[in-house]
């Protein structure tokens, strides 16, 4: 591979670009379905390729191919440098990359126990026991069950001498139920929203995870949500679980930080970011017990890695600090715009993509409450868990989520169960009014597989610690 990248690098360089990096990247990947006590589903897929990036007159050329073999590799990189010189024609600005950056390693996810090595009769195994178990539940008509595990090597080289080789292992898993009623359809999802949690780590996440353990009760709130009222419509109090916490932060939070889209570099897609440059550093977001970090070092989470995909060390930056928003997700061209080096948030799906800001392990901070003294606080509310719908707007300001279940609060106690639970906010309004978060018990990292942006579109794999938190006089049901 080392022959290959310097063929690659050296073309550029001979053919004029002042700066080229080349990622190779294999990836396994093994993809389990289970649905009413059949195997619905079985993939197992291997695939390779290379990307080459390229500067030639101030401009961005990018090529890929899936053969790796020296003829291709010159190929692909005089066609990357051909791209470039084109681009340049057109170009506003010169990129600018800012110092030098120059990194020798190796990483590996550490795993416990490799998933590749786990036989498909254990895992098809527990997803069909974990399926009966929901169903033992009559009013349960569909049982979902799956697990997916990735295997991902990557080589990066640059003209600036960096060589990094990194192995990043995801294992996942999810359960989901769905109750049929004579006029209601209701849904249970575990541990996470549509059906799926992932981490990078080995099979340990999927036997940590307990599917059979959980399945039944999964399959019972399905059944009981059919008889649920609705939530209803008024201003009060609401605590949001961890995992709907995780989406309000990835959509209000993680999606605005991504310096590309405040530049407007990515925005026909999905939209641009309301935290334009002024605010760094002055601008109000949250409460004083709001603290935000985006942490890519953290183990397990699904935003971990060793060093992104311009050759940066994985980061813990700070982003929102006492509520004061203080930093933002950058690739090396976005942070020099800013004086700034690159917190390394450049990513990409594929070798045959070019990368682009992602976020990492998009993280809201612990804080001291337990959650049955949270609850016992609160002398009228809602608890609202597990996402079902969401929408918010393309500057990340408005936005309704939707969750599977919520429980009232009444006189410090959880009360009756609701169905279609709804909630709405402004981001920086939402975020003052939180006035109590969980403490690290019960602080955990839920990893979203299913992140879109770009164009071509590319699908990121991200993560975002979190635990409990309430916010105060909050528009929760459908206003009438």
């Amino acid at each position: 591979m080392k022959e290959l990248t310097a063929r690659a690098l050296n073309t550029a360089q001979v053919q004029g670009a002042t700066y080229a990096d080349i990622r190779i990247v294999r990836c396994q990947t093994q993809s389990i379905a289970v649905k009413n006590g059949a195997v619905e589903g079985l993939q197992i897929t291997e695939e390779q390729g290379f990307g080459v990036r390229v500067i030639v007159n101030g401009a961005w050329g990018f090529a890929a191919s899936a053969r790796l073999e020296p003829a291709e590799v010159e190929r692909v990189t005089a066609l990357a440098v051909q791209i470039a010189r084109a681009s340049a024609l057109l170009k506003r600005e010169e990129v600018n990359l800012g110092p030098p950056e120059k990194h020798v390693a190796t990483y590996r996810t550490p795993v416990q126990i490799d998933p590749f090595t786990v036989s498909l009769e254990e895992k098809i195994g527990l997803l069909l026991a974990a399926d009966a178990e929901m169903r033992r539940e009559p009013a349960v008509k569909v049982a979902k069950g799956n697990m997916q595990f990735i295997r991902e090597h990557k080589i990066f080289a640059s003209s600036e001498g960096s060589y990094i080789e990194q192995e990043i292992i995801e294992s996942g898993c999810g359960l989901e139920a769905t109750a049929v009623g004579e006029h209601d359809v209701q849904q249970r999802s575990y541990p996470n929203s549509f059906g799926q949690h992932q981490g990078t780590a080995g099979y340990e996440l999927i036997q940590a995870m307990d599917l059979v353990g959980h399945a039944a009760r999964v399959g019972a709130e399905a059944a009981a949500l059919l008889s649920a009222p609705q939530c209803p419509s008024m201003t009060t109090s609401l605590i949001l679980g961890s995992t709907q916490l995780a989406l309000q932060v990835h959509e209000s939070c993680g999606h605005p930080i991504e310096l590309d889209r405040v530049f407007g570099f990515e925005a026909a897609y999905a939209g641009t970011s309301f935290l334009t440059p002024e605010k760094l550093g002055t601008f109000r977001y949250g409460s004083e017990i709001v603290n935000i970090t985006a942490d890519a070092t953290i183990p397990g989470g699904l935003g971990t890695f060793g060093f992104d995909d311009e050759g940066i060390p994985a980061q813990r930056t700070p982003i929102v600090r006492h509520g004061l928003f203080v930093g933002y997700l950058t690739s090396r061209e976005t942070a020099a715009k800013l004086g700034k080096r690159s917190n390394g948030a450049m990513r990409a799906s594929g070798w045959n993509r070019i990368p682009i800001i992602r976020m990492t392990n998009i993280n809201l901070e612990s804080g001291e409450w337990d959650f049955d003294d949270l609850i016992a606080d609160t002398d009228e509310g809602i608890s609202m868990e597990m996402n079902k719908s969401w929408s918010i707007d393309d500057k990340r300001l408005n936005f309704q989520f939707g969750t599977e279940i919520a429980y009232e609060i009444r006189h410090g106690k959880l009360g009756r169960l609701y169905k279609n639970a709804t909630y709405t906010g402004i981001t920086p309004q939402f975020w003052a009014s939180c006035d109590a978060i969980c403490n690290e018990k019960h602080w955990y990292v839920w990893g979203i597989p299913n992140c879109g942006k770009g164009q071509p579109p590319q699908v990121a794999h991200v993560g975002h610690g979190t635990a409990p938190a309430r916010f105060r006089k909050v528009q929760v049901g459908v206003m009438k």
